[in-house]
């Protein structure tokens, strides 16, 4: 049953054209009989009968081709029902046709035709009654006659009309979710822009901090290399680790990147330091022979992650700057403040300074890292950075960022 359905919705020209036959065949058993008497008892003359031929074969015509020439079947249809008018021929079964072409034009988007249609459907069954009278019927049956004949001429067309409305609310629905459809993959494709920028963020962060704790230990490891093996030994040790971390971090980040999946031995896509990571970092940064304070104010509680990992970047970030930019004997300060609705972060050192392009104009790669990219993470929390020279010399980082109820 589905392949039958299938092949008529594949092929409907074949079964119009199959009821068109059917059609022929019921007018010519009409035209035959039409010989002998016609419904009201008397034969039909041979004009008429010889008229009705071409008239079934119009009709028939316009049922086989409705669908894939509607409006040219429906001009056929009303220039067949002038012939049959002028020509006397007898309202038969071929004027089926006329009730089919009614609906097919009406369900079509095609406004002159499904008019004419309509004023077709009001008018046909008027007309042929008043052509074709009933000599055994009063003028009040002969009109109750044609108006129930005009309901169902007119019902034909609303239905029609009504194909028509359901079908341009399908497509409208079609067109909707075809729409989503690509709003939702432009989504995805800026959702997943995104996330490789915050990931390209996360891998300047992770490489220029690891690479410069190692530049340090190996320029140290080479001062010291004759007169003092043990500091050698602990600097190539600490350059070992640290190299060993960064490419641990980076093949997660770079991961990521190639597959776009979860890890499965982490369960996280990119690492998450937070600020109980800082210790580390700042220890790891002495380490460097950089003069670290850290201090702590307020009570430590529970943040939202991506305040966590803010914090730490912006610290991480600032420390590189210092040992970049700060010049020999730099020290630098860091200050992690509770507030009770933020997170107050203060980093600098008193060094001679960064020069401007580092924290203006996309910093010094020219790529929007650095500074810039401190800026855009605090924009991502909804926070405020500031970030310039300090009075007296060096350089001073501020943020804020607002909590949240923490995950």
């Amino acid at each position: 049953m589905h392949r039958i359905y299938d092949f008529i919705r594949r092929h409907p020209t074949w079964v119009d054209s199959f009821y068109a036959v059917l059609l022929l065949a019921l007018s010519a058993a009409w035209i035959i009989a039409s010989t002998q008497a016609d419904f009201e008892g008397a034969a039909l003359g041979t004009k008429e009968q010889v008229a009705a031929v071409p008239v079934s074969l119009a009709l028939s015509l316009v049922v086989a081709l409705r669908r894939r020439l509607p409006e040219k079947m429906l001009v056929l249809a009303c220039a067949t029902g002038l012939v049959q008018l002028v020509t006397n021929v007898q309202v038969f079964v071929g004027n089926f046709a006329f009730l089919v072409i009614i609906f097919t034009v009406a369900s079509r988007t095609v406004p002159w035709a499904s008019r004419l249609a309509l004023a077709g459907a009001f008018l046909a069954p008027t007309i042929a009654t008043f052509r074709w009278p009933s000599p055994n019927q009063d003028a009040f049956e002969d009109a109750l006659g044609a108006i129930l004949m005009t309901a169902c001429f007119v019902l034909a067309w609303v239905m029609g009309d009504s194909l028509r409305t359901r079908q341009a609310y399908y497509k409208q629905l079609e067109e909707r979710a075809a729409r989503l459809e690509k709003e939702r993959e432009a989504q995805a494709k800026v959702a997943v822009a995104a996330e490789r920028a915050r990931i390209a963020r996360e891998l300047h962060d992770v490489v220029a901090h690891n690479v410069s704790v190692m530049v340090v230990q190996a320029d140290g490891a080479a001062y010291v290399l004759d007169t003092a093996p043990d500091q050698t030994r602990q600097a190539l040790e600490t350059i070992s680790g640290t190299g060993r971390q960064a490419l641990a971090e980076m093949r997660r980040l770079l991961g990521v990147l190639r597959t776009g999946e979860q890890s499965k031995e982490s369960g996280e896509y990119v690492p998450q330091p937070g600020v109980e990571q800082l210790n580390e970092l700042v220890d790891q940064v002495r380490g460097t022979g950089l003069t670290v304070a850290f201090e702590i104010q307020g009570t430590p509680r529970p943040l939202p992650s991506s305040v966590e990992l803010t914090a730490y970047r912006i610290v991480q970030e600032a420390l590189t700057n210092t040992r970049k930019h700060g010049g020999p004997r730099v020290g630098a300060n860091v200050q992690l403040r509770y507030g009770d609705g933020e997170l107050a972060l203060l980093a600098e050192d008193d060094g001679r300074g960064a020069q401007r392009d580092v924290y203006e104009d996309g910093g010094t790669d020219g790529l929007g890292h650095g500074l810039i990219g401190m800026r855009e993470r605090v924009g991502m929390v909804g926070g405020n950075l500031e970030a310039g020279p300090r009075p007296g010399g060096g350089f001073r980082i501020c943020a804020v960022l607002p909590l949240k109820s923490a995950p």
